[in-house]
């Protein structure tokens, strides 16, 4: 089962137009102990570089640039929010309903290749971070600064949905869409139990 990936193209802003530059592509696949996330992104530069350690967390990512995975129970609405950014930080965070934190800054095995023009992450997630029944999937991409601030995502808010003046909103998980993880790991493949989840439960 080691070699099934899957791959998810982000070709569209969070409203949905298209982009105008080369699509953030998104990979996932099987590794020891989880799920390895591998994404390719064009390198804008913008804005610059956090001044968090590169390979730690960094608080506030969101308002860098980024691309980020959201992985969902949609019955429980617990999910797992993880953010990428090219210059080597990341922010893990479990939310447990709507925009409700309770658990963020999770170490992060990731690791940076950066060029000129393009940059590639690939971050080891393991299962013990995903909430227990994990079955719905969004990402996202954000670059620029001020007026020129880009959002995309891959399962954007449908232009019939839109209403005046709306803002991006990277929470709305009635737009996700079905993530079927026994298609990498084999049909009989049972999500492993987390002890983090399980202690928010108690």
């Amino acid at each position: 089962m080691q070699n099934i990936k899957m791959e998810f193209t982000i070709e569209h802003t969070w409203d949905d137009l298209p982009v105008s530059h080369k699509p953030v592509t998104i990979g996932l696949k099987s590794y020891d102990g989880g799920l390895l996330m591998v994404v390719n992104a064009p390198f804008f530069n913008d804005p610059p570089a956090p001044l968090g350690e590169p390979g730690k967390p960094f608080r506030n990512l969101w308002d860098y640039e980024v691309v980020e995975a959201f992985f969902l129970n949609d019955r429980t609405e617990q999910y797992l929010e993880v953010e990428l950014c090219p210059h080597g930080q990341h922010l893990l965070l479990l939310l447990s309903g709507k925009r409700r934190v309770w658990k963020e800054e999770l170490p992060l095995e990731f690791e940076v290749t950066r060029m000129e023009t393009k940059w590639e992450g690939k971050a080891h997630l393991p299962w013990n971070y995903f909430p227990p029944c994990t079955n719905k999937f969004n990402a996202f991409a954000i670059h620029g600064s001020g007026d020129q601030r880009k959002y995309e995502a891959l399962h954007p808010v449908p232009r019939c949905e839109l209403q005046e003046g709306q803002k991006p909103d990277f929470h709305r998980l009635e737009f996700f869409k079905e993530l079927n993880l026994k298609r990498l790991m084999g049909e009989d493949w049972k999500q492993p139990e987390s002890d983090i989840w399980k202690s928010q439960a108690n």
